[in-house]
């Protein structure tokens, strides 16, 4: 029984068409064959362009990400449901795109091999004809009869054939990876499918229950700051623009006072303490779920303009971090680590400067430091086993702690579970705390209620992206997951205190007892004298 010619090519050393005829005796194949690898092709599948650009342009030194492309092809119904309850309507017509391209895929795949075992059948009959007379089949049979020169012109369109095909297979596999990387992480069954969130529980006592009209004067965090001469937004509107700011005297220090107490509280919970970077590469940021445009086309994220010789380099695009979680995120990029399975999760925090664009974002409801450019934020952030227990551990640890903070502070705030539509790509569940500012109830905003703290869970969808693997004491390779959580916003939280801290009658804002130790023990913030030259 003679053996099949896909068994005796494997049995013989390859030789791969294009060395074969680098080393023959036809220059003008040569040339021949450089011109036709710059002729245009007409692809034979479709691209969705913008993503498949996204995907092309990721600088060279960018991780590479690996996505559970397979789970997507096999549950394409269970992901374009969660795309549409997370409103990514778009998205939710990638399972569907990826399953079709796939197929073609597989398609090229098939055409592919076909055309490299004719190409093997004519190499060894141009180099050892003799060898031939192995194969029984039609195709090597009509090879004996051809002349050198036949088979060389074959040869050369197998050749082209190929090359046609593999780069059909690489930008096919190019698209593929671009939706599945635009695809949003998959929802837990904790989170409420919709808009409204579930309220978990309360922090200390609401200061004005039943507010009416003998109730006594509120006032917001401006015109208190304006009174106390803390604030100083008219010159940060000359210097910067809107949005900006300048924090003075007793505000400045208490920026300090919420930072160090933040701070003090995680390290004796055992977060190890982090001075990360304020700028990072774009496609860092972008890994951990941040882009540089919304959904709805407003930037985002500040870029750093390049100069053109860094553009034509191909260096690297930097932006400024929206918060530490993406340098935080960032120092394992890249990186196999060990752990111990199911044991201790490298739990780290961070102090740093933050930057939001905060696009279309500007008007009355947001005046003052509750939406602004910059600001100083004190973030939590942990790596874990692919472990739900772990996590969860983690996650109730990381609430509990913001819960801690917040409560001996004296502010009366909300816990929330927040709903599928308000979480970004990378969460799969996502807790906020609302603080209670009277300003924003007298604005009829939210009930008073504003955010000051989040934690998320992001399970493997920043580590997939970021070539981050954890290797366990049995050797086995996995993604380690992410939970990442806000310690202190700062201005936000200074603006709650100043608002619910405001004693109309005496003028003056009663400074939380814990943060006393850092204010020069001082109880409280009252008018500043007037000293005339």
């Amino acid at each position: 029984m003679k053996p099949s010619p896909a068994a005796i090519a494997a049995a013989r050393p390859f030789t791969c068409l294009q060395c074969l005829f680098s080393a023959g005796r036809s220059t003008p194949f040569l040339r021949s064959t450089t011109q036709q690898r710059q002729l245009p092709r007409t692809a034979s599948y479709h691209s969705t362009r913008s993503l498949s650009q996204s995907v092309s342009s990721r600088p060279s030194i960018a991780p590479k990400p690996k996505i559970d492309i397979k789970a997507i092809r096999e549950n394409p119904d269970l992901y374009a449901d969660n795309c549409r309850a997370r409103n990514y309507p778009t998205a939710a017509s990638y399972p569907a795109r990826i399953i079709d391209l796939f197929a073609q895929w597989q398609a090229k795949q098939r055409e592919g091999r076909s055309l490299r075992e004719r190409g093997n059948l004519l190499r060894r009959q141009i180099t050892d004809p003799g060898t031939s007379r192995d194969y029984q089949d039609e195709v090597a049979a009509g090879f004996r009869s051809l002349s050198r020169e036949q088979l060389l012109d074959e040869a050369r369109k197998v050749k082209t054939a190929l090359s046609s095909i593999e780069a059909a297979e690489a930008a096919l596999t190019t698209e593929i990876d671009a939706l599945a990387l635009a695809i949003p992480n998959l929802t837990s069954p904790s989170t409420p499918v919709g808009n409204d969130p579930r309220v978990l529980s309360y922090v200390n006592d609401h200061p004005e229950p039943h507010p009416d009209s003998s109730d006594r004067v509120w006032r917001s965090h401006v015109h208190i700051g304006a009174e106390l001469g803390l604030f100083d937004f008219a010159a940060a509107g000359n210097a910067s623009g809107w949005g900006w700011y300048y924090l003075l005297d007793e505000a400045a220090q208490l920026e300090q006072a919420l930072v160090t107490y933040a701070i003090t509280a995680a390290t004796r919970a055992g977060w190890r303490q982090v001075s990360p970077p304020s700028v990072v590469y774009s496609h860092m940021a972008a890994a951990c779920g941040f882009q540089p445009r919304d959904a709805s086309g407003e930037t985002q994220i500040y870029t750093i303009a390049q100069s053109a010789d860094d553009a034509a380099r191909g260096k690297p695009e930097l932006c400024l971090a929206g918060t530490s979680e993406i340098p935080l995120a960032a120092m394992l990029a890249d990186t196999t680590f060990e752990g111990d399975g199911l044991g201790a999760a490298r739990k780290r925090v961070a102090v740093s400067r933050c930057y939001r664009a905060e696009a279309g974002a500007r008007g009355a409801q947001t005046k003052g430091l509750y939406r602004v450019h910059e600001f100083t934020k004190v973030e939590l952030f942990a790596w874990t086993s692919p472990d739900e227990d772990q996590t969860g551990d983690v996650f109730d640890e990381m609430v509990d702690l913001q819960t801690e903070i917040l409560e001996s502070l004296g502010l009366h705030c909300r816990v929330l579970e927040m709903p599928t539509a308000d979480l970004g790509a990378s969460a799969t569940r996502k807790c906020d705390i609302e603080a209670y500012f009277p300003s924003r109830r007298e604005m009829g905003r939210n009930e008073g209620w504003g955010e000051v703290t989040s934690a998320s869970i992001c399970t493997d969808y920043q580590t997939r992206r970021l070539a981050t693997r954890l290797k366990l004491p049995n050797g086995k390779l996995v993604y380690p997951w992410t939970v990442n959580g806000t310690a202190m916003a700062v201005p936000r939280v200074l603006a709650a205190i100043l608002e619910n801290g405001w004693d109309e009658e005496e003028k003056i804002v009663v400074i939380p007892e814990v943060l006393r130790p850092w204010m020069d023990g001082r109880a409280m913030i009252g008018p500043k004298r007037r000293v005339d030259n």
